[in-house]
């Protein structure tokens, strides 16, 4: 089992910056995958960063050199730095996990104003 909490997201205007962080707790060394996905209401969730263990992060398309995530092993922790956010970022974004199942955080919502 693992149990994934997101930090609380927020209010920006476009063109700001904001961090979230995602913590781990529980069977964290049989993640194979962590990264996050967001939601609009009324669409599927999709899949914004995605790493998989020894490989170099995968971006959508939307998002590529504006968001960066990383990994902190020791810590436990997943970050996704969103620089240059443009209003269509607004969404929930939720912190997901695989090992031999899928994990999926409580989701925590960012606003960008235009």
């Amino acid at each position: 089992q693992v149990q994934l909490v997101e930090s609380e997201g927020g209010l920006v205007q476009a063109g700001e910056s904001l961090t979230l962080i995602c913590s781990a707790s529980g069977d964290v060394f049989e993640i194979r995958r962590m990264g996050w996905y967001r939601q609009i209401p009324g669409k599927s969730r999709e899949m914004v960063a995605i790493i998989n263990s020894g490989a170099s992060p995968n971006y959508a398309d939307d998002v590529k050199g504006r968001f960066t995530v990383s990994k902190d092993v020791n810590k436990g922790t997943m970050s996704l730095v969103m620089n240059r956010l443009e209003p269509e970022d607004s969404a929930v974004y939720y912190c997901y996990a695989r090992t031999f199942d899928d994990y999926w955080g409580q989701g925590t919502q960012v606003t960008v104003s235009a």
